[in-house]
C-alpha cells in the first residue's frame, strides 16, 4: 500500500509548473528545522527554513535560510536596499501565506512576495523545504526551485 501524502497549495502549484520534487513526512512535535532534520534523518544544513519577514515596516518578503543558520537582518536590509527588515509576527505570516507557522512553504502562498535565498542554498546538491503543512517536507534541487520561484540570492547567513 502506498503512503498517502497531503495535497497542499504548494504541491498543486509545483505540479502545475511541472517541477520535480519528492515528498516526505515526519512526526511534527513543534516547529523547527532541527525537528524536521531529525525526523527525516538528514543534516540540519540541508533543511531550508521559509521565513516571512517584512521590509520597511509593511512589505512582506520570503527569506530562505539553512536550518543551522540565522539571518543577519542588517546585512539583508543593506543587500536589498531596505531601511530595515524584521520578522513578521505569526498572525501576519499566516495571513500573507495562507499556511500555519511550522508549515509555511514558499510555494503557492496566498500573497505574491519577493523571495530571497541564502546563496549557498543554491549550491547544495539537494535540500528539504516545507511543503505547506506541518510535518510535510519536499526534497528538491536548486535547479527546480529556481524554475518555480524568482529568487534573488543574498549573502546574509550568520
Amino acid at each position: 500500500m502506498s503512503k498517502r501524502f497531503p495535497v497542499t497549495p504548494a504541491t498543486t502549484h509545483l505540479d502545475k509548473l511541472g517541477i520535480t520534487y519528492s515528498k516526505h513526512t515526519y512526526d511534527y512535535q513543534r516547529k523547527g528545522s532541527d525537528v524536521a532534520a531529525d525526523g527525516l534523518g538528514v543534516g540540519l544544513h540541508d533543511v531550508v527554513k521559509t521565513l516571512i519577514m517584512q521590509r520597511d515596516g509593511a512589505e512582506p518578503i520570503v527569506v530562505l535560510m539553512h536550518g543551522d543558520k540565522e539571518v543577519s537582518l542588517k546585512d539583508l536590509a543593506r543587500q536589498i536596499g531596505a531601511k530595515n527588515v524584521e520578522s513578521c509576527d505569526v498572525k501576519d505570516a499566516q495571513r500573507h501565506t495562507g499556511y500555519l507557522v511550522g508549515g509555511i512553504s514558499p510555494f503557492g502562498a496566498r500573497r505574491q512576495m519577493q523571495v530571497y535565498a541564502e546563496e549557498t542554498i543554491l549550491q547544495l546538491p539537494k535540500f528539504y523545504i516545507n511543503g505547506g503543512q506541518r510535518g510535510f517536507i519536499l526534497e528538491m534541487t536548486p535547479a527546480e526551485i529556481q524554475k518555480a520561484l524568482k529568487i534573488t540570492p543574498v549573502k546574509v547567513a550568520r
